[in-house]
């Protein structure tokens, strides 16, 4: 008799109230889609910026053309800045001209006056932590021929062409002692312990497979003008 009743208890056509049902649900799925549509703002966080380096850094490891075989530039950012040559604090009893390498520490000191030193980091080899003491330079020299000691020659039989016997290896570029060296005598002996240049500059504060007392190119020339022969070296 009569339609559906509706919350008014009155009648509702049936036609009227499906048309309401569809538009209400289309709205529902509008809400929907839109919130799915929405995007948030994302937080991006910039990236660091590079290591700078210091005008006085990039000045103490730049390129050297005019050596006998040009030396490059040297990225200090690339070696840990406390191993970079500077001049410090460094008081001691030890005379002036004094070489003293810290063979824990890495560090490298040639003393100065007034309490003050100029530091170089180094690397060192198996040789570098053989021999401990005082001694002193024996003399130094420029872009030297390097000669392996015999031991090594045993343990890298490759090496039999720059033995002593052969000549050496020449100087250059990829010689193992460098651009400088500096030859350390104890008692009037040959102690085969060298301070000398080396172009791998990401070795300095390592521990490294082979030679002495290692410098980054640009320090070990600065070294070697500063050190005159007969000075002494302690290392400790």
């Amino acid at each position: 008799m009569g339609g559906p009743l509706g919350n008014s208890g009155s009648a509702e056509n049936p036609r009227t109230f499906s048309r309401r049902a569809i538009l209400v649900g289309t709205a529902g799925l509008a809400g929907v889609a839109l919130a799915g549509c929405q995007t948030a703002t994302p937080t991006v966080t910039p990236a660091a910026p590079p290591p700078s380096a210091s005008p006085s850094a990039l000045s103490a490891y730049r390129a050297l053309p005019n050596e006998r075989f040009p030396i490059p530039a040297v990225d200090p950012t690339k070696v840990p800045s406390r191993f970079h040559r500077q001049q410090v604090s460094y008081p001691t009893n030890e005379a002036v001209g004094t070489i003293i390498v810290d063979t824990n520490q890495f560090y490298l000191h040639l003393v100065q006056e007034n309490g003050m030193a100029m530091r170089y980091g180094v690397g060192l080899g198996r040789a570098g932590f053989e021999w401990s003491g005082r001694a002193k330079v024996a003399y130094k020299r420029q872009w030297p021929t390097w000669t392996p000691p015999a031991e090594m020659i045993a343990r890298e039989p490759e090496l039999e062409k720059w033995s002593a016997a052969n000549g050496g290896m020449p100087p250059g570029p990829m010689n193992p002692l460098g651009a400088r060296a500096l030859y350390i005598f104890q008692n009037g002996k040959d102690t085969l312990y060298r301070i000398h240049g080396s172009p791998e500059y990401w070795s300095i504060g390592k521990a490294v497979s082979s030679g002495c007392v290692r410098l980054i190119q640009q320090d070990v020339i600065d070294l070697y003008g500063r050190v005159t022969p007969g000075a002494a070296i302690i290392v400790v």
